[in-house]
Order: structure tokens, then C-alpha cells, then sequence
């Protein structure tokens, strides 16, 4: 691999000198600087409070118990932590990662070689170029498309009824045509859901003709869904809810019967035959669902038919096995604080939903497209998105991301946040719509 050239470009040189000198002004007394590009709930008065997890569990954590998948118990609490929303993970189904960018690693190691491709989408965050780039692989786009469609009734932030609400709305969908020419080195197809930083979330038919892909051209599909405890509508699903649903159900309708609950869970699990055809394997941690990067705990819920499980579980956990990167530390604490998640992440989820709410106020969909979960939304302000950014920060003293950076295919995007203050979100916000 050749040394890649880190010197900043022109752009993002500017960037941070214009940055330095207006948060320079606010320290002397000029127009206050908003930051709304903030991703840490660390950050913006939402700590998870840690104390009584390490109180509850410090005594283990000079214990170690040498397994690549991690220890049972933490594999235990993260299969309660899906039980608790629906889902059916056996502990056998997890493997503990120090974070979700290990997991990718792993992910890749296992199931490609130098060269190959992954299927990634565009737009979306570029991390995942670094993490294939470090791994010597080629990230080949599939698209997400904007589409204009007549609003539902249904509000996706549930703050008010639409009924009789006849305005045109504008949402991403997943361009399931542009996965056709996927290269044949391709080896994975990753799936973000919800989607940063559209917070497209995938429907039942995309979802079908996604794994009708993988399943034709022999992908594994890994679906990072980080973001997966914020959605802003009871009718967006979780994508392993499509999994486990039996295939007379209406998975977009209403909650599975009791009486198909032994047979969903054989499904995810993968023992009834009817499930999909290929390998899924869904990405998650303490990172977003606790608002805790710092801890370094996340995971993988591996899905595989049963004829090729054990090779898959081999392959991964003999990876995992060379690193053994999980501190003992973090897989103690994974039982206690996952059982905070809940209370914490309706924390979060008050936050966004009230920033959510100041932008819908603020921009109808034509400039701002629904978001049906994760924390992050996007504004088309038209123009360059360079000169827009920076005459936003030079001007407004407001910090946001240009689309540019997640390779939206025109000019004129925006990406901000949902976590900040809701007073300081809605001063930037009527910075930004000024």
C-alpha cells in the first residue's frame, strides 16, 4: 500500500483557519460559534451516566476469559439487549469487537482478498473508503436517489397529524437498479440503517430486493445499523425484523403475532430453511445506543443458513481470535449499561425529535428530505456547498459539513446534526435559513 498523502486540501485548510478565527471572536466577545456538525452526545449535556455500571461490575475487571467471541456474559447481556426490542440474537449468534470499525476490519480480512470490492452507499460516510482503503479494497457506489412522492398521514416525528396534508415531500430511497453493475470481484454489500446522514431507512421491498442480490451473486450483506435504536415512526422497522417475520406476514403491518414467535426466531436464527440464502451480519454498539465511543464495546449478530453457519462462525472468530482486542473492562460493563439503553436512549431520542421538529418548521422536505431515523439530516441550500459552508462558518459563525464530503452527486448540500442544544440548534438554524 503507497503512504497516503494526509496533508489537508485547500478546502478543509480554509476550513479550520476560518474556524480557528471565529471561535477566537467568540472568546472575545463577537457573534457566539454553533457547532452544528456535533456528534457526541458527550458533548451536548447527554452523558450516559457510568458510575453505577463500574460500581455494579468493577470486581470483574481484572478477570479475562480468553474467547474471540467474547465472554458469555456480555454475549448474553447484547442477545437480551435485541430480546428487549423485538429481535431473537442467541448468544452464540454474537461476536464482541472493540467497535464497529474493528468489526469492518474483521468483516473484511474474513470474506475478501486484496483487490476485491464492497458495494457502499453514495451518498454516505467516508469512513468506510478509509476502513476498505486499509484493508486494500475497492468500495464500488450503489446510489441513493432522492424521490418526490405525495406525503403520507402518517408524521414521521409524531409532534402532529397530516391528515388532508396534500404537499409533495421528498425522501431518499435505495436505487436497487444501480446494483446491477456491480463488479463481479464484489464480496460484501454494506447496508447503513438508518442511513448516515440521509436517514433513509430500508423498506420490506428494498430489503427483499437486496438480499435477492446478495443471495444471486453470493454476497455476504453487513448492515451497520449504529443508528438502529432511532427511528422517528413505529412503522420503520428494524431490518432483522424482515428476517424473523414469517413470509405470510405483513412485516410493515402492525407487531408479529405470539404465535409465530417460535418460528421467527428460527428463522433469524436460521434453522427453518426459509430465511435468506446468504450470510447477514448486523453491526452495533455501545458507541450510538449508549452514547459512550469511549467505552469501545460493539458487535456483531451474525445470521447464516445452516448449512454454511459453522464456516462462517470459524472464519470470523479465527480473525477475532489473532486480535483479542475486547478489554475486559468493556465486556463487564456491557450487562449493566445495556440495561440503562433504554432509558438513556429515550433521552436521545427527546432531543432529536424536538430538533427535528424546529426543522420541519424551519424547511419544508424540498430542502430538507423526511428522516425516518439516526441523528443526523440534510439541507439542500443550492449553490456551491464549499462557498456555502464557509460563508456560513465566516459569516454566521455556524459549523456545518458540506455535502461534498459524502459524495452527494450535485452541488448545494448540507449535512448538520440533530444532538445539539435545542436552544443553540434552533439559533443555528435561523443562522443558516437567513
Amino acid at each position: 500500500m503507497k503512504q497516503k498523502d494526509l496533508t489537508p486540501t485547500p478546502f478543509f485548510a480554509e476550513l479550520e483557519r476560518a474556524k480557528s478565527e471565529v471561535q477566537k471572536d467568540a472568546a472575545a466577545g463577537g457573534l457566539a460559534f454553533i457547532d452544528m456538525t456535533v456528534s457526541s452526545p458527550l458533548r451536548v449535556g447527554l452523558p450516559f451516566d457510568v458510575t453505577p455500571a463500574v460500581d455494579a461490575v468493577k470486581q470483574e475487571f481484572n478477570l479475562w476469559d480468553v474467547n474471540p467471541a467474547g465472554t458469555l456474559k456480555a454475549r448474553e447481556a447484547v442477545s437480551e439487549y435485541y430480546r428487549s426490542r423485538g429481535g431473537n440474537f442467541t448468544p452464540e449468534q454474537i461476536l464482541l469487537t472493540a467497535s464497529t470499525s474493528e468489526a469492518y476490519s474483521i468483516l473484511f480480512k474474513a470474506f475478501c482478498n486484496p483487490g476485491d470490492a464492497i458495494l457502499t452507499p453514495v451518498p454516505g460516510y467516508p469512513l468506510l473508503d478509509t476502513l476498505a482503503e486499509l484493508e486494500n479494497l475497492e468500495c464500488y457506489p450503489y446510489f441513493l436517489k432522492l424521490k418526490r412522492e405525495k406525503r403520507k398521514s402518517i408524521d414521521p416525528i409524531g409532534t402532529k397529524s397530516l391528515q388532508g396534508d396534500k404537499r409533495d415531500c421528498f425522501r431518499f430511497v435505495l436505487d436497487t437498479d444501480s446494483l446491477l453493475s456491480a463488479p463481479s470481484n464484489a464480496k460484501i454489500l454494506l447496508l447503513v440503517c438508518p442511513h448516515n446522514p440521509t436517514g433513509h431507512s430500508v423498506s420490506l421491498s428494498e430489503w427483499k430486493e437486496v438480499v435477492r442480490f446478495c443471495e444471486e451473486r453470493n454476497l455476504v450483506l453487513v448492515v451497520d445499523e449504529v443508528f438502529g435504536d432511532y427511528r422517528f415512526s413505529e412503522d420503520v422497522r428494524r431490518s432483522w425484523e424482515y428476517v424473523s417475520c414469517h413470509p405470510e406476514e405483513h412485516c410493515d403491518e402492525g407487531s408479529r403475532p405470539e404465535s409465530m414467535a417460535p418460528i421467527a426466531s428460527a428463522m433469524l436464527q436460521g434453522d427453518d430453511g426459509c430465511g435468506p440464502k446468504c450470510p447477514i451480519v448486523w453491526l452495533n454498539g455501545l458507541s450510538k445506543i449508549c452514547g459512550s465511543p469511549q467505552v469501545k464495546l460493539g458487535w456483531m449478530a451474525v445470521y447464516a443458513p445452516e448449512a454454511i453457519r459453522e464456516s462462517i462462525h470459524e472464519t470470523l472468530e479465527y480473525v477475532a481470535d489473532a486480535y483479542l482486542s475486547v478489554s475486559a473492562t468493556a465486556q463487564a460493563l456491557a450487562a449493566p449499561m445495556l440495561k440503562q439503553s433504554a432509558a438513556y436512549g429515550a433521552q436521545i431520542s427527546e432531543r432529536l425529535r424536538q430538533n427535528l421538529a424546529a426543522l420541519r418548521e424551519k424547511l419544508p422536505s424540498k430542502y430538507c428530505p423526511e428522516i425516518l431515523g439516526g441523528w443526523y439530516a440534510v439541507i439542500r441550500l443550492g449553490g456551491d456547498d464549499e462557498e456555502q459552508t464557509l460563508r456560513l462558518l465566516k459569516g454566521k459563525h455556524v459549523l456545518v459539513q458540506p455535502g461534498f464530503f459524502f459524495d452527494f452527486d450535485e452541488d448545494g448540500w448540507i449535512v448538520i446534526s440533530l444532538l445539539q442544544e435545542p436552544a443553540v440548534f434552533a439559533e443555528g438554524l435561523k443562522r443558516i435559513c437567513s
